[in-house]
């Protein structure tokens, strides 16, 4: 493992936070191109709706196929590789002159996007120390926050400006420049190959106590999460009463908040212990979950401090969970573990966004039927993922005494 003094890990975390930026960039930024891209390539809703899901199901297949060669090669190569297939996807998705090449792009993208979440957890795990870990998840996650307050919005401006194509050549361009950077200043990490190949697939991980309770515990923290995640903006409008053109104000403020809690949220995990500050989340993100699917309409001083609990709580989950996962697995193995978790996590956030739709129906003057009920399985899911964390901490312990 690579010794990095201080100043050379605030500057690798805020790199590998640059690329999570990306290509959560470009994951975000097609939504609201929908206006634009339906009638360019003459799409249907259903058919846009399936170019947003190739982006999670490529990363979900991808994370599975990942496990089979990820942790066989020095990390530094293995990102940087991913990240220049990522940058070429995005670079055809912007000359796209078709709906099938821009499928076949968006679809490469995830895939790489996907392993790339991997390989930089994989790194944050392999470089800092235990006692720093969850500060430093901490920091690459705030790329989220970043998007929100700025990517987005910026992205739409390209869009007004120069067309649909424009945000996709901006990170392209962008994700170049990091990769550059990346080149330049990541180092070789190569500590978990031991001076041998490591055997690829699962099977030591299916040997090991506890870690596939890991993979469920991601699931069903993700699924909770995107069961109202995906339908927060159509309840805003549509059953609270806040102006569509005032959701991105309120998704800046959010993004805002989170950007500034995610660091700190970080420094509590080390402060407090990895489990301790994911049961505290957990608990305290089922408040605004049941008080958001309940609201009537609302005045805005009322909704957005509700809001911004929502996607601070709901976004800060991720952390301690991440921090646990990554320091239960051995340098050896924690790449195609992470590779495998980051499936669960976009297998469960596409089954969330799928089951909270079959449950709510879409009222005449477009108010979502349904939504409350939505919430309490929401906070119900909340709760399996309590008990499935206290039955991990349980199993490591025995695993601790055992040894």
């Amino acid at each position: 493992m690579p010794s990095l003094d201080p100043r050379q890990e605030r500057h690798l975390l805020w790199l590998l936070a640059a690329l999570q930026f990306s290509h959560i960039l470009d994951f975000m930024i097609l939504m609201p191109l929908a206006p634009e891209l339906m009638p360019a390539f003459g799409i249907t809703a259903g058919q846009f709706g399936l170019l947003v899901s190739a982006y999670t199901f490529a990363s979900a297949l991808m994370g599975v196929l990942g496990a089979f060669w990820l942790d066989r090669f020095d990390r530094k190569p293995a990102l940087l590789l991913l990240y220049a297939g990522f940058i070429a996807a995005t670079v055809v998705c912007a000359l796209a002159p078709d709906y099938r090449w821009l499928m076949a792009a968006r679809f490469v993208a995830g895939g790489c996007a996907g392993l790339m979440g991997a390989v930089v957890m994989t790194i944050v795990g392999d470089v800092i120390p235990p006692q720093r870990r969850g500060q430093a998840i901490g920091t690459v996650m705030s790329a989220f926050g970043i998007c929100a307050v700025a990517g987005v919005p910026v992205g739409l401006a390209l869009a007004a400006m120069g067309g649909w194509r424009l945000p996709f050549w901006g990170v392209a361009f962008l994700a170049a420049v990091f990769w550059g950077l990346l080149a330049w200043r990541l180092p070789a990490i190569k500590g978990h190959l031991n001076g041998e190949t490591p055997r690829s697939g699962l099977g030591e991980i299916w040997r090991m106590p506890g870690l596939p309770l890991g993979w469920l515990l991601t699931f069903t923290v993700v699924f909770a999460s995107f069961l109202l995640i995906p339908y927060l903006g159509a309840y805003l409008v549509g059953n609270v009463g806040i102006a569509f053109d005032t959701l991105p104000w309120l998704y800046c403020a959010a993004g805002a908040a989170t950007l500034y809690a995610m660091p700190r949220i970080g420094k509590l995990v080390d402060r407090f212990g990895k489990a301790q500050v994911l049961v505290g989340l957990l608990l305290a993100s089922m408040v605004p979950h049941l008080i958001f699917s309940h609201l009537q309409p609302s005045p805005l001083w009322l909704v957005l401090p509700v809001f911004v609990a929502f996607m601070v709580l709901t976004s800060g989950r991720a952390i301690p969970a991440m921090a646990l996962l990554t320091g239960m697995v051995p340098p050896a193995l924690r790449g195609r573990y992470l590779a495998v978790n980051i499936a669960a996590s976009d297998g469960a956030s596409g089954l969330g966004a799928w089951v909270a739709g079959q449950m709510i129906v879409v009222a005449p003057n477009g108010a979502l039927q349904g939504f409350g009920t939505v919430g309490w399985l929401a906070v119900a899911t909340s709760a399996a993922a309590l008990c499935l964390l206290w039955l991990l901490v349980r199993v490591r312990r025995a695993v601790a005494v055992a040894a």
